[in-house]
C-alpha cells in the first residue's frame, strides 16, 4: 500500500521527532497487519451489514486467503468482527468503520504491547537495556498512540483504492 493524499491531521511535535519517524519509515508492523487492514478496508467499502467469505476478500486483494482467515478469526475475537457460519458463511464489520480506530486493530493483530516495544530495537532494547533512541520512543509514543487512535477504518476507506494508509501533517509547532 501507497500513502494516498494527507487527512492534515495536527499533531504536537515540537522536536519534529515524529515527523522524522515516519519520514524514516522506522514504524514497522507485520504483514499480518497489513492484509488485515487491507481486507478491512475492503468489508468497509461494502453496503453496511454486507457478510463477505474470506476467499471472496482475498481474491479481491491479492492477499493469501488462509492468512487472511486466520487474521480475521483474531479481529472476530477482537470485536472487531462478526464471523458468520451456515448459508452466510463470512465476516462483516462489528460496529460502523467510522467507530473502530486504526489503533484498535493494530493492537487486535498485533498484540496489546504493540506500542510498549523500542520501535527501534524491539527485541533488544528495553527500560533496563536502552537503545540509543530509546528516549525519543518515549516522547513520540503517546503522540503516535494518538494519531492512530484517531484514524478511523472509514478514513482509510475513503482513500482510493491502493492509498488506503493515509499521510499526515506533522505540526512542529
Amino acid at each position: 500500500m501507497h500513502p494516498g493524499p494527507a487527512f492534515g491531521i495536527q499533531i504536537a511535535d515540537p522536536k519534529g521527532l515524529l515527523s522524522q519517524l515516519i519520514g524514516w519509515g522506522a514504524v514497522k508492523l507485520s504483514r499480518e497487519s497489513e492484509y488485515g487492514l487491507a481486507g478491512l478496508v475492503h468489508l468497509a467499502r461494502q453496503h453496511p451489514g454486507t457478510v463477505l467469505a474470506v476467499k471472496t476478500i482475498a481474491a479481491a486483494e491479492a492477499l493469501p486467503a488462509m492468512f487472511l482467515a486466520k487474521t480475521f478469526s483474531r479481529l472476530a475475537r477482537h470485536g472487531i468482527l462478526r464471523s458468520h457460519r451456515g448459508r452466510r458463511r463470512g465476516y462483516e464489520l462489528a460496529r460502523s468503520p467510522r467507530e473502530i480506530s486504526v489503533r484498535e486493530i493494530l493492537e487486535g493483530i498485533e498484540g496489546p504491547s504493540l506500542f510498549a516495544h523500542c520501535i527501534f530495537w524491539s527485541k533488544e532494547c528495553s527500560e533496563e537495556r536502552p537503545c540509543p533512541l530509546h528516549e525519543t520512543w518515549k516522547v513520540i509514543r503517546p503522540q503516535v498512540k494518538d494519531l492512530l487512535s484517531g484514524m478511523t477504518l472509514a478514513d482509510c476507506a475513503d482513500r482510493p483504492p491502493h492509498t488506503a494508509i493515509p499521510e499526515f501533517a506533522v505540526s512542529s509547532t
